[in-house]
């Protein structure tokens, strides 16, 4: 098939269009370039032997979108592109409501035009709140806690709406957890843009000296050690995911949502002692205090992916930092390297 892969220069996007390309597909990319690189798509056609067609286009301009849809026949979509950053969307909620919900109804409005009617989303399993008890089922009832997870959420109504009006829609939401590691040739991985907003790629940036020391948040949890237990998947792993869902929404319609996760929890230091052994010296690190709106801890229930997928996690949180810190070695300013 054909594939368009919206955020494909992007960090899980630019893995997917590697899978999809190892799995047989055509990709046809679309990135506006804002927090991510187009050189990450020459390393992934290095690594495929094949080149991505790529469009500098950005989704709340519907006209160059529509222009993509025009010029090629296009047969699925996974959309990944949004602003991405919990803190930030809470700073400046305006520009993520425009930027995450009108792409996505540009996006699916041109689709719906041009008779391209699967989709796989990536959500998150920021849309589940602080109200669920762990693990996080698919059946739950949502309710996101930040600007960015409401996004996320809303469009998940949005597909769900629009699948529940038309039946020839094939809608898969797919929901994560914490994406980790790198491709295993070190020659792509998560470039970051400014400070760092999550664990791993601080810890990178701390143990190739761009970074003093790791501030972890909060020691006193009710916890194993004391501090916040998450759901780290490996990102192959992931894209693998999305090229399952991918394949199964293929000969069905209808709306699926599933979790993507290993379905246990990694506190801060488990994660941490593991990349200190990946690297082979400790990393300087400092407790402090809690962060606001942080949860002791979530992971994900992942049997609904397996049962319908055929799909699960295959690298422990060792395999994750090892890939991690290669990609960090080998690119020490990122792309920019």
């Amino acid at each position: 098939m054909k594939i368009l892969v919206t955020g494909g220069t992007g960090y899980i996007g630019s893995h997917t269009v590697l899978s999809l390309q190892e799995a047989g597909h055509e990709v046809v990319v679309i990135d506006n370039l804002v927090n991510s690189s187009e050189e990450s798509l020459r390393r992934v056609a290095e690594l495929s032997g094949k080149a991505a067609e790529f469009h500098h286009v950005d989704l709340v301009d519907e006209a160059a979108v529509e222009k993509v849809f025009a010029g090629s026949a296009i047969d699925a979509v996974i959309h990944f592109a949004g602003l991405k950053a919990v803190g930030e969307s809470v700073r400046e909620p305006l520009n993520y409501y425009y930027n995450n919900l009108v792409g996505t109804l540009n996006l699916i409005r041109v689709m719906d035009r041009h008779d391209v009617r699967s989709i796989v989303f990536s959500s998150s399993a920021t849309v589940y709140g602080e109200h669920n008890p762990i693990p996080y089922v698919e059946k739950m009832e949502i309710g996101a806690n930040n600007p960015y997870g409401r996004t996320k959420e809303q469009i998940e109504d949005i597909l769900s709406d629009l699948g529940a009006a038309d039946s020839r829609w094939h809608i898969a939401l797919l929901r994560y957890f914490n994406p980790v590691g790198a491709h295993p040739s070190g020659r792509i991985g998560e470039d970051p843009q400014g400070i760092p907003n999550n664990l791993v790629p601080f810890i990178a940036q701390v143990a190739v000296g761009r970074r003093e020391k790791l501030m972890v948040f909060g020691g006193d949890y009710d916890t194993p050690d004391g501090t916040c237990l998450r759901d780290y998947i490996h990102v192959v792993d992931l894209a693998e995911g999305h090229v399952a869902a991918l394949n199964h929404i293929a000969a069905r319609t209808g709306v699926f949502r599933w979790n993507l996760g290993s379905g246990r929890g990694s506190s801060v230091l488990e994660v941490l002692r593991s990349f200190e052994k990946a690297v082979g010296k400790p990393i300087p690190y400092e407790i402090t205090g809690r962060r606001a709106g942080d949860l002791p801890a979530f992971w994900a229930d992942a049997t609904s992916a397996l049962a319908d997928l055929s799909w699960s996690t295959t690298k422990t949180v060792d395999q994750m930092c090892e890939d991690h810190w290669r990609w960090q070695k080998n690119n020490p300013q990122g792309y920019a390297s």
